[in-house]
């Protein structure tokens, strides 16, 4: 999903299950509003934050890409099927100086 389409999508209310890929501690420090934290591992061994409904739509991010994709393959195997990343990571989402939120 396009950075400027999930922005518009938060602002309006209407935005689809934010997965943040990262450690806790990354977390905590900071990202997308409103995202659930839920790395490959706690997917894995089913901890995660996750929707009951397997078609909800989500978008899965991390700093860089290589955890959302991993964390995307491990939601597959869950059976979600409703999954995307987020185009250009979290990288990008704050170069542009985008909603960031901390956990207090």
């Amino acid at each position: 999903m396009k950075r400027p389409e999930l922005l518009k999508r938060i602002q309006s209310n209407n935005a689809p299950v934010v997965v943040d890929a990262r450690s806790p501690i990354e977390f905590k420090r900071g990202h997308i509003p409103g995202a659930v934290n839920a790395p490959f591992w706690k997917i894995l061994f089913n901890a995660a934050p996750l929707p009951d409904d397997r078609n909800r739509e989500m978008v899965v991010a991390c700093m860089h890409g290589q955890r959302a994709w991993l964390t995307s393959k491990a939601l597959a195997l869950r059976g979600y099927r409703n999954t995307t990343l987020l185009d250009g990571h979290m990288q990008e989402w704050l170069k542009e100086g985008l909603p960031w939120e901390k956990e207090a």
